[in-house]
């Protein structure tokens, strides 16, 4: 039902629509390695345009004191998990470290239609998921300045033991060729200073929406 502040109008098919709706929406996927900033990167992008919303995935993964239910995830257990699967529940799906991860497909695609910016932030495997999906989905990978950084931001985190590490930088390196092999991502940019790098895929989005509502030529 809409609030006094989001008046409801009806578009040509006799939907409701809110005052916030838009004929613009497009989805972006923001991925990059562990430690590279990308969910900084993210909510930066969040915070500047003003008609963003995030997509929460849905996981397996235990909750942590630190974890608010809705705004982190939406946990869920293995049965409910393979159940919405079974159910083509989700964008896409994947498994981390033993750990199920899902986009919930229904919630996307209605905010897509509102026009909105949906935002998934999501590993390789899943962007080309969503992109074999969704294919003007608009993708940015977020790349570390040299390996050697990398590495020493996951150290930096000071949050595993150096086996981890060492696993979560073999990783790191894998799932990087594996973007620049791939034709999932339309664009990669070098976190070298952060504040940059927000302005940088802001600009990227604002520019893809554009083109996206100027249409083919």
């Amino acid at each position: 039902m809409p609030t006094a502040t989001e008046p409801a109008m009806r578009d040509a098919t006799g939907h409701h629509r809110l005052s916030t709706d838009t004929d613009n929406g497009m989805l972006l996927i923001i991925s990059g390695p562990s430690g590279v900033g990308k969910t900084t990167i993210t909510r930066g992008v969040e915070r500047s345009i003003a008609d963003s919303v995030f997509s929460v995935s849905c996981t397996t993964r235990a909750k942590t004191p630190a974890d608010v239910e809705g705004v982190d995830y939406h946990f869920v257990t293995d049965e409910e998990f393979e159940r919405m699967k079974a159910q083509d529940a989700f964008l896409e799906h994947a498994g981390v470290y033993g750990k199920k991860y899902g986009t919930p497909r229904e919630w996307v695609v209605e905010q897509l239609k509102r026009g909105r910016l949906v935002i998934l932030e999501i590993d390789v495997q899943g962007a080309a998921q969503v992109k074999a999906r969704i294919p003007d989905a608009f993708a940015i990978f977020i790349l570390p300045p040299s390996e050697q950084e990398l590495l020493h931001r996951l150290e930096a985190r000071k949050r595993e033991d150096g086996d981890l590490i060492r696993k979560r930088f073999a990783q790191a390196k894998a799932e990087i060729d594996a973007a620049r092999a791939g034709s999932v991502y339309d664009r990669f940019i070098v976190n070298r200073d952060l504040p940059e790098a927000i302005r940088e895929a802001v600009d990227e989005v604002l520019a893809a929406r554009r083109r996206k509502s100027a249409g083919p030529r």
